[in-house]
């Protein structure tokens, strides 16, 4: 698919465009009227899930790359998914996630100034708020990190304030919770190699692709002394950076927004639900806390219901679980040629 033979449909560069979250807004771009183009270097990507614009495959810490982009796309805004994300490995290689992460998110910003792209759509983590302080989490809580993921996610932030005002670039930064599910038609859908994400793995062992799933505490103040998070469904979230932009091109303010749901799920309910829908019973060991394990964190979301006029359609705990199920079982994850998981993992 050519995105300059498509008159009407603004180009959208979208950084990371092959990854998780990255492919269900392309979709989701490409049902709004516009055209993705994907920029991905396919470290944690996947080919295969480009499936709504081109891809052109390098790296955002390629400055000349991305350069050459711009002039060949002139793209009307850019989504930046595009980063590292596992908070234990950010905590063995800091200097890894802040090249990448920090130094690829500068140069990108940079690209947009010089080229005179307007709108940027940042994906940003609830990591930057560190321990939670209330709950739930507003937006105005104080920003205090806890490992070189999050901080690196609140120095791309402290960019984008500063180049922006500079640079005629508006924007909106989105601080994630917990992305899950997949995609309502069976198509993109989650897989991490390592995965490192909670309903993922409960599905795994379900499916006897790994061994029981390790339950870290049991003893946190919550009602079934499991740690509890905020869960939505991959479909909200790609929909909510799609009002973003919207919210800019009508004028609307640069701005940050939580993106949750408002509502918190303990791992005792993921795993009741997942045996509930699997109707398969899980081998399950209870272990030891991890440390940095915060007992809840949900988002305070009145912002973005407000000012985005938005609210979350698939996010209720059933339909995540369903769509993830459905993905992991009508596609052969485990036999995929092109990444193969670690000798150990769990």
């Amino acid at each position: 698919m050519d995105p300059l033979s498509q008159p009407g449909r603004p180009v959208v560069l979208v950084t990371g465009g092959a990854g998780y979250i990255g492919s269900h807004t392309c979709k989701q771009l490409h049902a709004s009227g516009y055209t993705p183009v994907v920029l991905d270097n396919l470290a944690t990507g996947w080919r295969d899930f480009v499936r709504w614009g081109v891809l052109e495959e390098g790296d955002v810490c390629d400055k000349p790359f991305l350069d050459a982009i711009m002039k060949k796309y002139r793209p009307h805004a850019v989504f930046h998914f595009a980063a590292l994300s596992v908070v234990e490995e950010s905590m063995r290689d800091p200097a890894r996630y802040y090249r990448v992460n920090t130094i690829g998110s500068l140069n990108l910003l940079q690209s947009m100034h010089e080229h005179g792209v307007r709108y940027f759509i940042l994906s940003s983590s609830a990591a930057v708020y560190g321990e939670p302080r209330a709950i739930p989490i507003p937006e105005s809580h104080p920003l205090n990190p806890i490992n070189p993921y999050g901080q690196s996610k609140l120095f791309i932030e402290q960019m984008t304030h500063h180049i922006a005002r500079v640079g005629g670039i508006h924007y909106v930064i989105l601080r994630y919770f917990n992305a899950a599910g997949a995609d309502l038609q069976g198509e993109p859908g989650e897989d991490h190699r390592p995965e490192t994400h909670l309903i993922p793995l409960v599905l795994h062992t379900a499916q006897g692709t790994r061994g029981p799933l390790h339950v870290f505490g049991t003893d946190y103040d919550t009602a079934d002394g499991t740690c509890v998070r905020d869960y939505i469904h991959v479909n909200d979230l790609a929909e909510i950076h799609c009002r973003a932009l919207r919210h800019l091109e009508h004028g609307g303010a640069s701005d940050t927004f939580n993106v949750g749901t408002g509502m918190g799920h303990s791992i005792r309910e993921i795993i009741e639900v997942v045996e509930h829908v699997t109707q398969r019973p899980l081998a399950v060991f209870h272990d030891a806390r991890r440390s940095g394990d915060p007992a809840r964190l949900v988002a305070d979301t009145r912002k973005v219901a407000t000012i985005l006029n938005w609210n979350p359609q698939y996010s209720d705990l059933r339909t995540v679980v369903e769509t993830a199920w459905s993905w992991a079982n009508h596609h052969d994850q485990v036999a995929r040629k092109d990444k193969e998981f670690p000798p150990s993992w769990k």
